[in-house]
């Protein structure tokens, strides 16, 4: 075993018995093994045949969305656990809102938490996420971001951030890490080097962090060195360049100061490891990302990322045998050392002891105890305060809040539902009907007929979309929203009609509309928010978040 990776301290703090067993496994497994090991492969379906493929690899890892029935889930993790030779890591993206799991308790997004900012009330809501998940068998969750949401108009960094408050990220980043590894689920701090000040999305493209290497030190260098001082077990390094840090190195480094981090050694091995400290699990983003494949082919990548810093290989070609494939090359052609080979090993290895799972393996919890867990009485209180607390009321000139029968009983609804939402619980828009609920007269926005003052007392814009992957921007579409054609998408009746806005996602509508008189960010389409906005709409809950970001997207006229 590698002696200059020291098992004994932060984070793994193994004893001498887990440090055998680390040792034991890594000198029996043979090259092909241990590359089997690197990769954490997804699982995308719960038929037991595709989960006895995958084993077929012998991954160190598997990832798994939550989809189908909660029996067939359980079913197919059990599988797993039961018939892998070397315990597994589980991972999934445990963070609330738009990541909130099918049959899991429906719980507010990191912004919406950033935006209470209050950490008792947030602890609670990360022991709800984090027993539940862990009931799952989870025991590594990809979260939490550090990411500054600097540039408003980022379709991936939204709602899935803590904001652009760097007290506010880092606070609510230590509770994450600390409730959620206290449950025995590992968590892995991203995206390194730090995400949110390039707008555009490394799904489609390489982005790039553009602050000096000063600003970077006080910005994400101090984010990251917080959370690998609170004991972080592991970072996604990310397909996000850092030239500033390259160009420290590499005067002229040209094309390579626009590097991937998760391909580079200069920001994974000199940087996070040995200036920042880190001695944790490095892990890549999804590989399959065109910020990655854009970079290199396929076959120079493969090798590259490991022999780069990152220890895990986060997904695969469809066919998984072919990235395999090209790692056992780059290991007899010498692109893949084999000292880098070890050490990757031994740290995925070591989290895995870390997490007790050197010892007789934990079983899945019964199938009647799981469905007593998952979304009992108690952890939907909690999700229902949260989302109370999260709703940000940005401005209302025009002084219509709260709403009643006798002033807005008619009221005119234009949305298009929830735009493509990444989570499998599919929310409905329930807006509507639970203001009919309250006695509103409630239609749908009409281009054909369009609201005026003579038929309808309130025009409410309800728009639903969280954070997006492989979306270029996320914004108001006007012609969408008011029936599909150029003169319709002209319209704005604020001056002849009571008019409010309600977000329930993504923050930043009113750069495409900054003069809308009346606004509201609630972050998450989940039905506890929407009944909570009902709550605050009629005065029965006061509006006590705070905004973690700049909804005003710094356009003096949005105030007004």
């Amino acid at each position: 075993m590698p002696h200059t990776i020291d098992l004994k301290a932060a984070p793994f703090n193994l004893d001498d018995q887990a440090i055998a067993w680390v040792r034991q496994t890594l000198g029996r497994l043979s090259p092909r093994e241990k590359i089997g090991q690197l990769f954490t492969l997804a699982s995308r379906s719960n038929r037991i045949l595709d989960q006895r493929e995958l084993l077929g690899f012998a991954p160190g890892g598997i990832f798994r969305p939550v989809r189908g029935s909660l029996e067939e889930i359980w079913r197919a993790n059990r599988f797993l656990a039961d018939n892998s030779e070397l315990p597994l890591l589980i991972s999934g993206d445990i963070e609330g809102g738009g990541a909130s799991y099918l049959h899991c308790t429906p719980l507010p997004n990191p912004l919406g938490l950033a935006a209470a900012d209050d950490p008792q009330l947030s602890a609670r809501v990360l022991e709800v996420m984090a027993g539940e998940a862990r009931a799952l068998g989870y025991n590594w969750s990809f979260t939490p971001l550090l990411d500054i949401n600097a540039r408003f108009r980022s379709a991936i960094v939204g709602t899935r951030s803590y904001g652009s408050e760097q007290r506010r990220i880092l606070e609510q980043a230590r509770l994450h890490v600390d409730i959620l590894q206290r449950h025995g689920i590992a968590t892995a701090a991203k995206h390194w080097p730090g995400e949110g000040f390039d707008d555009r999305d490394q799904h489609l493209v390489g982005t790039v962090n553009p602050l000096s290497w000063e600003d970077w030190q006080t910005t994400f260098g101090a984010l990251y060195k917080g959370l690998i001082d609170a004991g972080v077990l592991s970072v996604m390094s990310a397909h996000i360049a850092l030239p500033a840090y390259i160009r420290r190195h590499l005067a002229d480094a040209g094309r390579d100061a626009f590097q991937p981090a998760s391909a580079s050694a200069l920001l994974n091995r000199r940087l996070l490891r040995e200036e920042l400290g880190f001695n944790g699990l490095i892990i890549s983003d999804a590989t399959g990302m065109a910020g990655l494949s854009s970079w290199h082919s396929r076959a120079e990548l493969v090798p590259a990322v490991i022999e780069s810093g990152c220890d895990v290989f986060l997904f695969t070609q469809e066919n998984p045998s072919i990235d395999f494939d090209l790692m056992c090359r780059g290991l007899r052609e010498g692109r893949l050392s084999e000292e880098r080979l070890e050490q990757a090993v031994t740290r995925i290895l070591a989290l895995k002891a870390r997490l007790g799972l050197h010892r007789a393996p934990r079983p899945p919890i019964a199938l009647d105890e799981l469905r007593r867990v998952l979304q009992s009485a108690p952890h939907r209180a909690v999700a229902e305060e949260a989302a109370a607390a999260s709703i940000t009321l940005v401005k209302d000139r025009q002084r219509l809040l709260p709403i009643s029968l006798e002033k807005h009983r008619r009221i005119v609804l234009a949305s298009e539902g929830v735009i493509g939402h990444p989570t499998q619980l599919r929310p409905e828009l329930h807006i509507a009907r639970l203001l009919a609920e309250r006695g509103f007269e409630v239609s749908d926005y009409d281009p054909e007929d369009p609201p005026s003052r003579e038929k309808n007392d309130l025009l409410i814009y309800v728009l639903a979309e969280e954070s997006a992957t492989a979306r270029a921007h996320i914004y108001l579409n006007w012609q969408r929203i008011h029936g599909g054609n150029i003169r319709d998408s002209l319209r704005r009746h604020w001056h002849d009609l009571p008019t409010l806005v309600i977000s329930l996602g993504q923050p930043y509508y009113l750069y495409d509309a900054p003069l809308i008189p009346t606004y509201i960010n609630a972050y998450s389409a989940i039905e506890p928010v929407q009944r909570a906005v009902i709550a605050k709409l009629l005065g029965e809950q006061a509006f006590t978040a705070s905004d973690p970001v700049d909804s005003f997207c710094g356009l003096e006229e949005a105030r007004y």
